[in-house]
């Protein structure tokens, strides 16, 4: 378990969380879709990401909604299955607060995808 936020424990996370997203049922199409083959550069992006988000780092230059917003075929249930493999990473590989930290941070982007989706919040 990581006591220190850094792009070292950033880059585990990404990792590991994206390679448990390759494998999933539910999230697997919709990644191979918008990815393809294009994984390392997803997961360098990803990292610096967090890192800018986590670590106020400043690396990644980008439009996450309008991206987002382009994608076809998201669903509520989407957003519900992405978070609890979230949960389930940030939770294994950091200490509670740093893991609360992220949490907060993917429920906010969560909200705004899904109010960019669907106009709505998920009730579940």
């Amino acid at each position: 378990m990581y006591s220190e936020l850094n792009r070292a424990s950033i880059t585990t996370l990404v990792g590991d969380f994206y390679t448990d997203i390759r494998r999933d049922s539910v999230l697997q199409p919709i990644f191979d879709r918008a990815i393809g083959a294009n994984w390392e550069p997803h997961l360098e992006r990803m990292v610096d990401f967090w890192c800018s988000v986590m670590l106020s780092s400043g690396e990644f230059k980008g439009n996450v909604f309008r991206k987002h917003m382009a994608l076809q075929g998201i669903e509520m249930e989407h957003f519900r299955h992405w978070l609890g493999l979230f949960e389930t990473h940030v939770r294994r590989l950091f200490e509670p607060a740093v893991a609360d930290e992220f949490l907060v941070v993917a429920r906010r982007i969560a909200a705004s995808l899904q109010y960019g989706y669907f106009g709505r919040l998920d009730a579940a």
